[in-house]
C-alpha cells in the first residue's frame, strides 16, 4: 500500500486544520493549473463542513491563496484577502450543496472579464491531501500527486489509442486512465496520470490530432 508522508505526519502549513487549510490550498493550486489561462476573479461556493467552519479554519483565505499560487507553508497566506485586492484579483465566496460529495468540498469558478473559463469542483479529503472530482461538470478524479494529462475531445475512437501510443514511444508509463462523456458523439474528457513529466514537445504532440481540442498538462505538487 502506498501511504503518504502527509498521510501519517501532516503536512507543514499555516493554519490550524491540514484538511480545511492545507488541503484547501492545495485545492486552489491544482485548480489553477487546470484554468491554466488569465483569469481576473474567482468565485468559490463551499459545500458542507466547508461552508459551515471553513471560514474560522481560514478555508477562505487558504483557497483563495492557493490560486494565487501561495502554498499551504507560506508565511503569507493568511494574507491573501489583502494580497488579491493589491493585484486585482476579484473574488467571492458562497455557500453550495453539491450531490454525493465530500463535506470539504468547493466549486471554484474562473472568469476573465465576464467569461467563464473554467469551472473545478474538488475536496480536501484528510492530512493535506486532495482530489479534483469535476471539471466543467465532466467527472475526473485528479489527486495532484502524479503528472496528469487533461485532453479535452470528440466523443469518436482513435483519441485513447493516440495518446496512449505517445506515451509509450516516449518511454512514460500511465499510472491511471479516466474517460468521461457528456452523450454519445459529443465532447468527451480524459484524464491520465503518468509517472514522469511531459515536455512541451510531447504535450504538442498530444494535442495534434484531429479530434482533440486541447490538451492541458497538470504537473505533480
Amino acid at each position: 500500500m502506498n501511504t503518504s508522508i502527509f498521510t501519517v505526519a501532516g503536512p507543514v502549513m499555516i493554519g490550524p486544520s491540514s484538511s480545511h487549510t492545507a488541503g484547501a490550498a492545495k485545492l486552489g493550486r491544482v485548480a489553477r493549473q487546470i484554468c491554466d489561462h488569465k483569469f481576473d476573479r474567482v468565485e468559490f461556493f463551499l459545500h458542507g463542513s466547508f461552508a459551515l467552519t471553513g471560514k474560522g479554519h481560514g478555508t477562505d483565505k487558504a483557497l483563495l491563496a492557493g490560486v494565487m499560487g501561495i502554498k499551504e507553508d507560506d508565511a503569507r497566506l493568511p494574507e491573501s484577502f489583502e494580497i488579491a485586492e493589491k493585484e486585482g484579483l476579484g473574488f467571492s465566496f458562497g455557500e453550495i450543496t453539491l450531490e454525493n460529495a465530500h463535506e470539504n468540498s468547493v466549486r471554484i469558478n474562473f472568469y476573465d472579464g465576464d467569461e467563464l473559463i473554467v469551472s473545478v469542483e474538488g475536496a480536501s479529503i484528510g492530512g493535506g491531501e486532495i482530489v479534483i472530482t469535476k471539471i466543467d461538470g465532466y467527472d475526473v478524479k485528479i489527486r495532484g500527486n502524479l503528472t496528469t494529462i487533461f485532453v479535452r475531445q470528440n466523443d469518436k475512437k482513435g483519441v485513447i489509442s493516440h495518446v496512449a501510443g505517445l506515451l509509450n514511444e516516449y518511454d512514460i508509463n500511465i499510472a491511471t486512465m479516466n474517460v468521461s462523456r457528456s452523450a454519445k458523439d459529443e465532447d468527451a474528457m480524459c484524464i491520465v496520470e503518468v509517472d514522469g513529466d511531459i515536455d512541451e514537445e510531447l504535450a504538442a504532440k498530444l494535442a495534434d490530432y484531429k479530434e482533440i481540442k486541447f490538451v492541458k498538462v497538470i504537473k505533480h505538487l
